[in-house]
């Protein structure tokens, strides 16, 4: 067995004209360590290459866990939640939680140690078949072959800890590089950036810089392993109004980063195309309204390999603006994602309604781990005609929800033009919702004969292990709908 160890140290980063600033805060000396083991197994040969980032220096740690990868020390981080009573009903978020990552290649053992027992602890999502080892009371281990996003409860919410493995980094961008705002390890404060055509914002793993990003134009890349942080202010008082706001923009990607507590909604591109929001770890539910991602009059948006906990709506898909030359919300897929909402829905689609269409969604292979409200909630208003949806493939531990899933064109206080909106050709398609028994309603609900529900299709859907038709009891049709069909095999 061999075993070397690499060593980063900390550089200068660039403002948005690309020049050091010495103003900001000195990284720590040594911020990650990579190992690499080569083992040989019978007349074969794997590698292992985990690498770990070192947190800030002053960067309060959790108390709850610890954990080592590879026999490698990983720090673990602290989220804040909502502390009940909330809106006049008890939201319990189950207190502050924590996080950790690294990145990985080959199999990886993880070992586990809590001050609280872990012999009940249940590892989600189920799907990802891991089954850990208990050592003893206070201390588990699990293998990973591949990267994964996992939540590991000993007590449900109440203080689980979120482990993502990532992959090994690509492309790392260095401060010298041409256009990179560059943030190496440490703690920094620039409050708010700026990102313009054909620059890159990176955050160095072991950073954590605490600022809200406004990018407009093309080509625009925000990437890295650190920590984009926007718990230090208020609800809503947050100097851009969102964690990340993509306006007017084409060809963006976000890529890597870990979110913390923002202030409003987290990520949301608006009026723009062609954005790609890739392995990004969203640790939300400090504020209320904290949506995960929420493209707005968008187009060709790609939400793939992501970890989302929020307290409001995981995803929104908006029209707010019906003035822009392209206002339609179009060609979205949300895929290969862990999600977790605290008080709202998973997918909200069509409030706030006012572009002409939303259409071409598709929503698959995701697990949904806890959710409070409606998990698939599709209302348009407005005269938006909401259209060609595809949810399949999504894995779903119900804790005795009353809704499911509701299909109704409406009016509401977020609506200028108040008239309802039209839903036509919606298919759900191999979903399954395991856990505790409740009455997961499905509803289906027109609002007048002109702003009707049709062509809606449930396949292989199941609910406790029972197959749904139209017959189950957790079936709700009303007026103004046309062809509801159930198939309860995949075709």
């Amino acid at each position: 067995m061999r075993i070397t160890h690499k060593t980063a140290g900390s550089a200068s980063f660039k403002t948005k004209a690309g020049h050091p600033n010495g103003l900001l805060a000195v990284a720590a000396l040594v911020v990650m360590i990579a190992v690499t083991v080569t083992q040989a197994r019978g007349d074969m040969t794997s590698t292992r290459t985990v690498v770990t980032y070192a947190a800030p220096a002053g960067e309060v740690l959790s108390k709850d866990y610890r954990v080592h990868v590879a026999g490698q020390q990983v720090d673990i981080y602290m989220a804040r939640v909502l502390d009940p009573p909330f809106a006049g009903k008890q939201w319990d978020h189950g207190g502050p939680y924590s996080f950790a990552n690294f990145d990985m290649s080959g199999p990886v053992v993880v070992r586990i140690v809590s001050k609280r027992p872990l012999r009940n602890a249940v590892i989600r999502p189920r799907s990802s078949g891991i089954r850990p080892t208990l050592e003893d009371d206070h201390t588990l281990t699990l293998t990973l072959e591949q990267p994964r996003k996992l939540s590991v409860e000993p007590d449900g919410k109440k203080g689980p800890l979120l482990l993502f493995a990532n992959p090994l980094e690509t492309n790392a961008r260095q401060p010298s590089d041409e256009g990179v705002v560059y943030f190496g390890p440490g703690v920094h404060k620039p409050n708010k950036i700026i990102l313009e055509s054909n620059q890159t914002l990176y955050l160095a793993g072991g950073s954590i810089v605490k600022a809200e990003v406004l990018a407009q134009g093309s080509n625009i890349r925000i990437r890295g392993r650190g920590i984009l942080d926007g718990s230090d202010w208020e609800w809503r008082k947050g100097p851009v109004g969102n964690l990340i706001a993509i306006r007017n923009s084409t060809d963006v990607e976000v890529n890597g980063i870990t979110l913390r507590g923002s202030s409003h909604w987290t990520i949301v591109p608006k009026n723009s195309q062609r954005v790609t929001i890739r392995n990004v770890k969203l640790c939300n539910s400090r504020v209320q309204n904290d949506d995960g991602i929420n493209p707005c009059n968008s187009q060709d948006v790609l939400i793939t390999d992501c970890f989302i906990r929020s307290d409001d709506d995981c995803v929104a898909l908006k029209g707010l603006d019906f003035s822009a030359p392209n206002s339609d919300v179009g060609r979205v897929t949300v895929e290969d994602s862990v999600l977790w909402c605290d008080r709202a829905r998973i997918f909200l689609l069509g409030h706030e309604s006012r572009a002409a269409f939303m259409r071409n969604v598709t929503l698959r292979n995701l697990d949904i781990i806890n959710f409070s409200m409606t998990a698939f909630l599709l209302e348009p208003g407005e005269d938006m005609r909401l259209e060609n949806v595809t949810v399949e493939n999504i894995r779903i531990q119900g804790e005795g929800q009353r809704e499911l899933i509701r299909l109704r064109p409406v009016v509401n206080q977020y609506m200028r033009k108040k008239v309802p909106g039209f839903i036509r050709n919606v298919r759900f398609r191999n979903m399954t919702v395991d856990g505790q028994p409740g009455d997961y309603f499905v509803q289906i609900q027109g609002a007048d004969a002109e702003h009707s529900v049709g062509d809606v299709t449930f396949e292989n859907v199941s609910i406790m292990g029972t197959k749904l038709t139209e017959r189950s009891r957790h079936v709700r049709i009303g007026e103004h709908t046309q062809d509801v069909h159930f198939r309860t095999e995949a075709r």
